[in-house]
């Protein structure tokens, strides 16, 4: 258990664009420090170690299995694949490291327990990178939603979808890396009606699909619908083919929520349906830089208190949600290479 006043020592597995996101507002965190990284590729370690070294020299790993017997590390961000992810978690969690592992946590909801079960049997830490919740404007939002600050929430909408190009965002179109559009993109509306109905009772969706090189098939537009426990209903759409507005919205009995780039919100507001003032809905604390911040900030927290698992981002919730994600990718018909 970590106590004492000393920095949370970061490693990061992997190089890609949210590895340096993370590394970025790492910065911004006064008791954290990025010390090491590790890539398949010594050079591109010693790239990404470069651009962050400012505060303190960041060792530069050639392989992923260096950085995981690396003993100056507490804890190591997973940004490879989520194809990768139970391999490289399972890594880092048996060379005694916890573990922040980028979402979905891994391909389906098997293998995320598998990974839960085993940071529990170790006795480590480990949390799914799902930023959104420990976002201030939406932990925010969400107490103030289910205290009835505006009336009673009937539906949720969110979509979050843009344009994969086939260069820039190959992973994003590659089933044997783990491509769904579901995975990637729609596990935020997902979340972001769990968060404020609970777990789903039931869930509907409809899909395009698409087929890899690999015989894998994967979800490239989905609509999902969904009813919960209140009776709430929500409506979410996620996409790899088209540009979304990135919005969410919740209609109450007594007015309209509205949120921009809700799964990094920068504001909220509350439009009563009786033409009165809106309402500002703001965050506890603020937002640290693009809000990868508050992660780490939800991190080190857990991890100098000895938790083995965040309340903001629980393994039950990332589980359930797995088991969703499941359930629709089964019922859409999209089977990565060697599923049954």
């Amino acid at each position: 258990m970590t106590t004492n006043s000393d920095p949370i020592r970061w490693g990061i597995l992997g190089t890609g664009r949210i590895a340096h996101s993370l590394a970025t507002d790492l910065m911004l965190v006064p008791d954290g420090q990025l010390v090491a990284v590790g890539s398949r590729s010594k050079e591109s370690a010693e790239t990404f170690a470069k651009v962050y070294a400012a505060e303190g020299p960041v060792r530069a790993h050639g392989s992923y299995e260096e950085l995981a017997a690396d003993p100056e590390v507490d804890v190591v961000y997973i940004a490879s694949p989520h194809s990768h992810h139970l391999e490289h978690a399972t890594l880092v969690l048996e060379a005694g490291k916890h573990v922040l592992c980028e979402k979905a946590l891994t391909l389906n909801a098997p293998d995320s327990q598998t990974m839960v079960d085993l940071a529990t049997s170790k006795k480590l830490f480990l949390m799914e990178a799902m930023w959104m919740a420990t976002n201030p404007i939406i932990r925010r939002l969400v107490a103030d939603v289910k205290s009835g600050r505006f009336g009673v929430p009937r539906h949720v909408h969110a979509e979050l979808g843009f344009v994969a190009d086939p260069e820039k965002h190959q992973r994003l179109l590659d089933p044997a890396l783990g491509a769904s559009a579901l995975l990637d993109m729609g596990i935020y509306p997902l979340t972001f009606a769990h968060l404020l109905s609970g777990e789903a009772r039931s869930l509907t969706a409809q899909a395009n699909i698409g087929t890899g090189a690999d015989g894998g098939t994967f979800d490239l537009d989905l609509v999902m619908t969904g009813k919960y426990a209140g009776n709430e209903l929500s409506t979410m759409v996620c996409s790899v083919t088209s540009y979304s507005s990135r919005a969410a919205a919740i209609a109450t009995d007594q007015g309209r929520i509205e949120l921009t780039d809700f799964h990094h919100p920068s504001s909220a507001v509350f439009k009563p349906a009786d033409g009165s003032e809106p309402v500002e809905i703001v965050g506890d604390e603020p937002v640290i830089g693009a809000a990868y911040g508050n992660e780490i900030v939800e991190v080190q927290r857990c991890l100098r208190d000895g938790l083995l698992e965040s309340p903001l981002v629980p393994h039950s919730q990332t589980l359930s949600l797995m088991r969703q994600m499941d359930m629709i990718r089964e019922s859409i018909g999209a089977r990565f290479a060697g599923e049954s």
